[in-house]
């Protein structure tokens, strides 16, 4: 524990910083913790003090973890060149999943906007705070079927336009963490969710999840839609659009049921095909790419909106390669303390050693390591996608200081799902794959 501690305060120590909170001078640090962990939070660090040369420290803290690897501790799969090609293969489906949909959501964001919708949509929401806190509930629902990622480049490409591009900071990471945690107790819903059902985990033991996840949303939600609704109301000095561009609105729902149907169908007809290909963001251009005959996107946008993505999946590549190679004993206090951990660290190598130990209740582990993510910006995928929109969410202390409701919702859904249902470990679950198993093709 004191490992784990020590590197959550390493990674923690910017976002402090940040939030003008006092922290331990670097001779208090606990010893023992792998200089992976230090170059990780320098980069972090670097991008929080230079927020006009994130891409160049993003890209060179990535080069010195890779170099440090090569020559000194090798990869998880390996040493050498070839434990770096090893890794990466592995990562591959993730990044090519996050580049298409940050991608192509930037064309598709654009294609929105020229529909003329969002200048209608304001009528058909509640007025005052209720409308901001709906879009919040329409995330949380929309990434139970769909992928996270997905879900909340959806959500802040809605609020992009239905709040004339301002968006409250407390808002954007609201709009994370309803993606999140609406994606926690469906295994369609998240990686880790996912990953937990291959590995043979049933459905119904992580449903659960969506106890914490709903009390998460409620405790969050309604200040972030408060905070936002001072901001910037919803429609407030609106009109609404006197023409909709119906192709092109249809090109919008043609690509979002494509990406849905892609993922339930991956997801529960080809599990184990999920690991190898990039499904879900090339449907995504797939879906696009039949559209253009109809209404061609911007094709202008897709220069910065690649810069943005090669910043932001060089975060997520430095974040897989952290040495994390064992857990303490499952049990709720370390499931609560792994929610934390996974805003600082990829929560899909953490998914995999808590399922390779076994013990936990893997309710508690989906909403831990899917929402948790939220509480930083760079600790889950759809929270780099949502930066990728909004350069101001890149910002550790905004984020901190504006996104507190999530750490209150955090806390009081675990502890609300720990009344309800209790501490109740599925351990037995790798002996049950022979009668219900994860289904295969």
């Amino acid at each position: 524990m004191q490992f784990t501690m020590g590197f959550i305060f390493l990674l923690l120590a910017p976002a402090a910083w940040a939030a003008g909170i006092s922290v331990p001078a670097a001779h208090d640090i606990p010893p023992g913790i792998p200089l992976e962990f230090l170059f990780f939070a320098a980069t972090l660090l670097g991008v929080a003090l230079f927020h006009r040369h994130v891409l160049p420290i993003a890209l060179g803290g990535l080069a010195v973890l890779i170099a440090y690897k090569l020559g000194f501790t090798g990869f998880k799969a390996g040493a050498g060149f070839a434990g770096l090609i090893a890794h990466m293969a592995h990562e591959s489906v993730l990044l090519g999943n996050l580049f298409g949909l940050l991608l192509g959501f930037a064309l598709l964001a654009r294609h929105f906007e020229d529909s003329g919708a969002p200048d209608v949509l304001p009528r058909l929401m509640p007025a005052g705070w209720r409308g901001p806190f709906v879009l919040l509930c329409l995330i949380f629902v929309l990434s139970a079927v769909l992928d996270n990622i997905a879900a909340a480049l959806i959500g802040a490409t809605v609020a992009a336009s239905v709040f004339r591009r301002r968006v409250h900071v407390g808002y954007l990471v609201a709009i994370v963490a309803a993606s999140n945690a609406g994606g926690s107790g469906s295994v369609v819903g998240d990686t880790t969710t996912t990953m937990m059902w291959i590995d043979g985990v049933s459905p119904f033991d992580v449903l659960h999840a969506y106890v914490a996840a709903g009390v998460a949303l409620v405790v969050f939600g309604i200040p972030a839609a408060l905070m936002q609704q001072r901001w910037q109301p919803m429609g407030a000095d609106f009109h609404a659009a006197s023409k909709i561009d119906w192709p092109r609105l249809g090109i919008v729902g043609f690509v979002l049921v494509a990406a849905i149907i892609t993922n339930v169908m991956v997801n529960f007809l080809f599990p184990v095909a999920a690991d190898h290909f990039p499904f879900l963001g090339a449907a995504v251009w797939l879906a696009l790419l039949l559209g253009v005959p109809v209404r061609a996107p911007e094709w202008s946008l897709l220069p910065d909106a690649a810069r943005g993505a090669v910043f932001l999946l060089s975060l997520v590549t430095a974040a897989s390669l952290m040495p994390v190679e064992a857990l303490p004993s499952a049990s709720w206090p370390m499931t609560l303390g792994l929610g934390f951990v996974s805003a600082v660290f990829d929560n899909i190598p953490l998914t995999a050693l808590a399922l390779k130990q076994g013990g936990y209740d893997w309710g508690f582990l989906a909403y831990a390591v899917g929402y948790g993510g939220s509480m930083l910006w760079f600790g889950s995928s759809a929270g780099v996608a949502v930066a990728s929109l909004f350069p101001e969410a890149k910002s550790v202390g905004q984020w901190v200081r504006h996104g507190w409701p999530v750490l209150v919702g955090y806390v009081v859904g675990f502890f609300v799902l720990l009344a309800v249902s209790g501490w109740q470990p599925h351990s037995p679950h790798k002996a049950a794959i022979a009668i219900s198993p994860a289904p295969t093709f």
